[in-house]
């Protein structure tokens, strides 16, 4: 699949799931931005070291981050575009495939399936989590030395 047609669709998926979660009109076009620069940041880890947990990691990181931004730019909570924006790179598919084999009795390869779909999920969830942490800590060092310019601290 080539580039372009692969950024548009995870941009149409990530602005498709915004009008499913009902977000605000002024932010679906920034709800498939997310979700599109999240899959082009998995997909480009994806091809570097050909591992989809690590990539899932980044293209998540990415999401949260760039959620925070709009985030901050639209003054909404940061959850509208880091929900619509995580939807491409759920691994809907191994999950699909693992309950498939299921069903047909193949157990083996169902565990294997769902054994990485669960690893891309964490991995989905770790890169939230680790972006929300130093987002944190970036905008409360930012705000300290706001307060410190205005003298607004005690030292």
């Amino acid at each position: 699949m080539n580039w372009p047609l692969e950024a548009f669709l995870s941009f149409l998926a990530a602005g498709a799931f915004g009008v499913i979660f009902n977000t605000p009109r002024r932010t679906l076009v920034s709800c498939g931005l997310v979700g599109m620069s999240g899959w082009l940041i998995y997909r480009t880890f994806f091809l570097a070291f050909d591992d989809s947990v690590q990539a899932s990691f980044a293209g998540a990181f990415a999401v949260s981050i760039v959620a925070h931004l709009l985030a901050k730019k639209f003054r909404m909570p940061m959850i509208i575009f880091s929900i619509a924006g995580i939807i491409p790179l759920v691994p809907g598919s191994k999950a699909y495939n693992a309950m498939r084999n299921i069903v047909e009795n193949n157990y083996l390869e169902a565990i294997a399936f769902a054994s990485e779909a669960l690893m891309i999920s964490g991995a989905v969830a770790m890169g939230l989590v680790f972006a929300e942490v130093l987002m944190q800590l970036f905008f409360k060092r930012q705000a300290k030395r706001i307060q410190r310019k205005m003298g607004l601290t005690q030292e």
